[in-house]
């Protein structure tokens, strides 16, 4: 096979007794037996088990190789004694008795930093990251990132499969909103300019529909300049890009509900929703799970008490939005675990938390019920369906906060008490989102600015509609694809009509000439003809959190920045020469 192998751990097996092979790998443990001494060799597919008397040339392994040295050993395949066979490895039945003495291939020369072996602990997360690729050799990051190679090669294979056409789009680009900070490239040729990394391949991947292409698909880099969360790794990150022309989003739905099945049959066992996924609108999905990445998991759902309240007596509820959250069968529950909620409800900026039991002689019983009347006892028990034994708690706030408060509280009392199944996926498209928000009497995009509001240029202009919008009210055609409240894609129907793409831009206090500066390139190529496309894109990270049962994303990349955005193996990021700067036109101040 070559110089330092003839076999890999892959393919060695008992067909191979009495054979001489060459192996090569790191020592991953040295068992001293009395007299017999043993070395589990490991490779990049597996372990071997090497056998050594201590009068063989190899035999004083133990005092001259250290753990993770490489190496190369040639000896004959034998059979294990059947006390001594391992099941938990593939080549659990055979062991590798050597000829000679190992050659050693690289040399440890100073204290490991932390175990390293297959079935090592993980190490703190700094010493990880600083020596990734000593953590790289252990079992389970080794896994997981050929795992990660293994889904984005199946990954490419079905979209090909589907028609699509891999494309790579440019790296240095222009700077363009895309929601969040960009990462700057000085010019050297072009004194005081700037490319910009693309945190998307968005205004691309519209200019390859024009260019007449009609499905494009690329796994793009791209980069953003923003703090890292467990599912958001500070950086860079990977999106299956799609694009599609001549297409509205029921195209885009049929390719992800063929794609995305596809891909969690493939590599997990656990049941998955069935396509066509539940579509949830925007404001129901605030409503009834107090967020726009709900996980269907939890079984809670919020019901809106408002009107109840519209004119209590109880002044912190009076007014406000109200919401309530049934929880089943949990009414004798301790002391504690109320004063627990309490206690989470005020750490995530709520007054207080109000809930009352329902009896089982039908009466209600807590903090709240004697700021209840009659009529709104009957009222909140027939709204959420309470039954004997269940917990009604109240959140009271602008609409706002109370969307906000309800969501936060619904997850924390479903992972208390244990309601959320993980053995699934639970999937579902958010659909229906506000085209533009508000914030202090400033109009901007709520999402994507390069999406297609619902009703084209008569809801931006309020034409010939039965009731009229305004900004607030006007929906775009975006939709966002969650899984077990994890949002995996993003995605739109573009608008590609330069009319109404300078009136959603107007509304959000942006002009024609702005529009022509930022996005000269596509404004232009609207001119010419454009076929009406949609697309969208999947984080694979966050994918690949998911199929691989991942709490953190940068368990599943390879090299990844701290949540400090550093390179704490490299060092990045670093200063620089004078005379790099001096080229690049750069003053650091």
């Amino acid at each position: 096979m070559g110089k330092y192998r003839t076999h890999t751990t892959a393919v060695i097996n008992e067909e191979l007794i009495g054979q001489t092979v060459t192996v090569a790998g790191f020592v991953d443990t040295v068992r001293d037996h009395g007299g017999v001494q043993f070395v589990d060799l490991r490779d990049h597919y597996g372990i071997l088990q090497v056998a050594m008397h201590d009068r063989s040339p190899a035999g004083s392994i133990q005092q001259t190789l250290p753990r993770e040295t490489a190496v190369s050993v040639t000896g004959k395949i034998l059979l294990r004694d059947k006390d001594t066979v391992n099941p938990k490895i593939a080549t659990g039945t055979v062991e590798l008795v050597p000829d000679d003495e190992f050659k050693i291939l690289g040399r440890v020369d100073r204290q490991l930093p932390f175990e390293v072996g297959f079935g090592s602990p993980d190490a703190g997360e700094e010493a990880r990251l600083k020596y990734r690729f000593l953590d790289l050799r252990r079992q389970k990051p080794h896994g997981n990132i050929v795992r990660r190679s293994e889904i984005f090669s199946y990954a490419r294979r079905v979209m090909e499969e589907h028609g699509f056409l891999e494309i790579q789009t440019p790296i240095l680009s222009a700077s363009s909103p895309e929601g969040a900070r960009d990462y700057l490239v000085p010019s050297r040729k072009h004194h005081g300019k700037f490319y910009a990394l693309p945190q998307a391949p968005q205004i691309w991947k519209q200019l390859l529909m024009a260019s007449g292409f009609d499905r494009y698909f690329q796994i793009a880099p791209c980069f953003r300049d923003e703090d890292a969360r467990a599912d958001r790794t500070a950086g860079e990150f990977y999106q299956l890009d799609l694009e599609l022309a001549f297409a509205d989003s029921e195209d885009v739905f049929e390719v992800a509900e063929k794609v995305l099945p596809a891909l969690i049959e493939k590599f997990t066992d656990k049941p998955f929703d069935a396509a066509p996924f539940q579509r949830i609108s925007h404001k129901d999905a605030l409503l009834k799970y107090g967020s726009d990445k709900p996980d269907l998991r939890n079984p809670l759902v919020i019901t809106d008490l408002s009107a109840e309240f519209a004119d209590s007596d109880f002044k912190p509820f009076r007014g406000k939005t109200v919401r309530g959250i049934r929880v089943p069968k949990m009414g004798e529950k301790s002391k504690t675990f109320f004063k627990s909620m309490e206690e989470y409800a005020l750490s995530i900026g709520m007054k207080g938390l109000g809930y009352v039991v329902l009896q089982d002689d039908g009466t209600l019983k807590g903090p709240i019920d004697k700021f209840l009347t009659d009529g709104s006892r009957a009222a909140i028990k027939q709204l959420s369906a309470l039954e004997a034994g269940d917990v009604l708690y109240f959140i009271a706030d602008s609409e706002n906060n109370a969307n906000k408060f309800a969501g936060l509280l619904r997850n924390e009392i479903a992972a208390r008490c244990g309601l959320i199944d993980d053995s699934s996926f639970r999937i579902c498209w958010i659909v229906d989102f506000p085209m533009f928000e508000e914030d202090d009497g400033v109009i901007s995009f709520g999402h994507n600015p390069f999406s297609m509001p619902r009703g084209g240029i008569s809801s931006l202009e309020n034409e010939n509609l039965p009731v009229r919008l305004g900004p607030l009210d006007i929906l775009a055609e975006q939709y966002d694809l969650v899984i077990n409240g994890v949002e995996l894609a993003s995605g739109a129907v573009r608008n590609h009509d330069p009319e109404i793409m300078l009136k959603a831009f107007e509304i959000a206090g942006l002009s024609e000439d702005v529009v022509r500066e930022k996005f000269g390139a596509l404004y232009s190529a609207f001119k010419f003809g454009p076929p009406p496309h949609a697309g969208m894109a999947v984080g694979m990270e966050r994918l690949l959190m998911l199929l691989l049962g991942e709490e953190n994303i940068r368990e599943v990349i390879a090299f990844p920045l701290n949540g400090n955005a550093q390179d704490l193996l490299q060092g990045a990021p670093s200063e620089v020469s004078e005379t790099q700067l001096r080229e690049a036109h750069v003053k650091v101040r």
